[in-house]
């Protein structure tokens, strides 16, 4: 079985055009992983950790980290980040770093358009060493290969107090992986294009309901999206359920700790023909907000929810 996924895995960054951005169950409380124009949106300075262990007892499977810390500026005006990602799968690891910026521009009484651009770098390495092969002479498995790739990235956020809309494109650059022996690469990184929307409602006293939904569109792969409904009590605990197109389930569970502290958990049901071999998979959250009094004394922060 470990052969066969680590095969997959090989296949999928080297020759076939697969999914190769993480997806995260989490993604409505950290919208810069996607939309670098989300940066500097809640005023204050906010951090966020996340980490997705995917199929569970698959060996080989993707495990996630990362990091983000953003902060609004110049009166909220301008907004400045970055976002820091390891992912891992099978004999593969990508580790990416991205400054992100952010310009607000007020174009109604309650409405702020804000445009974003994202610059860094995405370093890749395979470890064939790793591989349990029957042709040990195989040049191209052998040792291991890593590729430096910068790249930039744009978009766009519009929000108001109960609603928001954002398009993106975090990766323009279509970066090949990998070069063996100056032949070419078979894969490249294909650009993604999101859309993201959400919007509260109050129900009833101390009860909201904040629907979301995020479609992702890679060039060359099969349109995909998440689609979430999240119910709001007390405006501390969020209970939410997700719908992946052709991968599962997923259980949200939010919760506000205090004024600054906020965690997350998310399990992931997988309905595909994986669970016969996978336990779904785990996405926890924890995020830090905190007003800075250079920069943000007299500001209003929106609400977390």
């Amino acid at each position: 079985m470990r052969g066969i996924f680590i095969g997959l895995c090989l296949m999928t960054y080297l020759v076939c055009p697969a999914q190769q951005r993480p997806v995260q169950s989490l993604y409505m409380f950290d919208p810069l992983l996607v939309n670098p124009a989300y940066a500097g949106t809640q005023v204050q300075l906010s951090a966020t950790g996340i980490y997705r262990n995917q199929w569970v007892n698959l060996p080989g499977a993707p495990k996630t980290m990362t990091a983000t810390a953003h902060s609004g500026f110049l009166n909220t005006k301008m907004g400045l980040g970055f976002i820091i990602a390891n992912d891992q799968i099978g004999i593969h690891n990508d580790l990416s770093f991205y400054g992100v910026y952010s310009y607000k521009i007020k174009v109604s009484r309650v409405g702020t358009l804000s445009m974003g651009l994202q610059g860094g770098f995405n370093n890749i390495r395979s470890d064939y060493t790793k591989l349990n092969l029957k042709n040990q002479a195989d040049p191209n498995l052998s040792g291991s290969l890593t590729k430096f790739n910068p790249n930039i990235g744009a978009g766009a956020f519009y929000h108001q107090k109960e609603f928001y809309i954002g398009f993106s494109v975090p990766q323009i650059i279509n970066n090949s992986l990998f070069d063996v022996e100056g032949n070419g690469s078979l894969s490249k990184q294909l650009r993604y294009y999101y859309l993201i929307a959400g919007f509260s409602k109050d129900l009833q006293h101390n009860v909201k309901l904040i629907p979301s939904a995020l479609i992702r569109v890679q060039e060359e792969a099969p349109l995909s999206f998440d689609v979430n409904a999240t119910l709001v009590f007390q405006e501390s605990v969020g209970l939410g359920v997700s719908y992946r197109l052709n991968e599962g389930i997923v259980g949200l569970f939010e919760l506000q700790i205090n004024e600054n502290f906020h965690v997350g958990y998310a399990y992931d049901f997988t309905t595909s023909e994986l669970n016969q071999f996978s336990n779904g998979s785990h996405e926890i959250m924890i995020n830090y907000r905190i007003k800075i009094s250079r920069l943000h004394q007299g500001l209003p922060c929106p609400s977390y929810w």
